[in-house]
């Protein structure tokens, strides 16, 4: 049985993690932290996971009692917890935000798309979890890469609903204002787009083109278009 810790337990990564992780037949979770919900139920943040689990969010990381920490802070935390925390060497770390996906010297962190980096993962002591559209954006892509015929630059348009931006509220992430709309941000710059290159570079040997990446906020609220029986 693999016992897991878990850090920054009260964000929505973490929520999906632990509803993955309670129903995993070989893994156990021995802590989920959060400063703030210290104490309280899990349920009491993820109410989705109601009669699922009764464990709670506690202030301590006992990390020489786990095989395994998740970081699921938000991006640039991890690395500043690191300069400031101390894990046990035999304790395997996988981070859920963008950190340490580019390598970089120094960075002993494995790319974790099984699809291109498979037996790297299995033994690897740090993972890097991909990011949301650059996995999506990927799987598209890298079966072209493989046979190295990405030589134009890509266009890509891609949509994120409101959980990709995390669970602290923005003015831009509220129901009323992204309901039924749509808006782009970041065009030609988002986050992901270096570790998608890094990966088609990986596989495709070079990459002499661009990656045109235009992300949209946006939700379809379906369910009022639904006929009333």
């Amino acid at each position: 049985m693999i016992k897991v810790g878990i850090l920054g337990g009260a964000g929505y990564t973490a929520g999906e993690l632990i509803r993955l992780l309670i129903n995993h037949p070989q893994a156990e979770i021995t802590f989920v932290n959060s400063e703030s919900n210290a104490g309280n139920l899990i349920t009491d943040v993820h109410e989705g996971l109601c009669g699922e689990t009764g464990i709670r969010f506690t202030s301590e990381m006992p990390f020489s009692d786990v095989d395994v920490v998740f970081f699921c802070f938000g991006h640039g935390k991890s690395e500043a917890f690191l300069k400031e925390h101390a894990i046990p060497e035999g304790v395997k770390i996988i981070d859920l935000a963008q950190d340490f996906r580019l390598e970089r010297e120094g960075n002993d962190y494995v790319y974790g798309l099984p699809e291109i980096n498979k037996d790297r993962i299995a033994s690897a002591q740090h993972v890097a979890n991909p990011g949301c559209f650059a996995t999506c954006i990927q799987l598209g892509l890298l079966p072209a890469a493989k046979l190295g015929i990405i030589e134009r630059d890509v266009m890509v348009n891609a949509i994120t609903g409101s959980t990709g931006a995390g669970v602290k509220p923005g003015s831009t992430t509220h129901f009323s204002w992204r309901n039924n709309n749509m808006s782009i941000y970041k065009p030609f710059q988002h986050q992901h787009v270096p570790e998608i290159r890094q990966s088609i570079i990986q596989v495709q040997g070079h990459l002499d083109a661009d990656i045109d990446f235009i992300p949209y906020r946006g939700i379809s609220h379906v369910a009022s278009s639904l006929p009333k029986w």
